[in-house]
């Protein structure tokens, strides 16, 4: 998938979600935020999750629960959730990345 593909997705989430939640429901755009931003820690810890049953650190009834494709979908799940929280404050994600990605080709090691 290309960069272009997935924000538009992330453009088509964000109408439907705020459509959900947003529209009549008292939902303006810094209690959008937090909400992403919450959502975003409850997807890192689903993560963590699958991390710990992928390597079977997770007692008998977790990973009875657990997905083949775990990590996969929760990885997956962050990353679209990171996008939703940028796409609310008005971040340009590919800037923000050459950014960062310039930062980071500076340091030594």
């Amino acid at each position: 998938m290309e960069m272009d593909e997935l924000l538009d997705f992330i453009d088509r989430q964000d109408k439907v979600l705020d459509e959900h939640y947003g529209k009549g429901k008292s939902m303006d755009k810094d209690k959008m935020i937090l909400a992403r931003t919450v959502k975003l820690t409850e997807e890192v810890g689903e993560l963590c999750n699958a991390v710990l049953a992928h390597f079977s650190f997770q007692r008998r009834s977790k990973l009875e629960k657990c997905k083949e494709d775990g990590v996969e979908q929760e990885l997956a799940d962050v990353i679209i959730t990171v996008l939703l929280v940028a796409k609310s404050m008005d971040i340009d994600v590919k800037k923000a990345l050459r950014m960062k990605i310039e930062k980071i080709k500076q340091r030594i090691y």
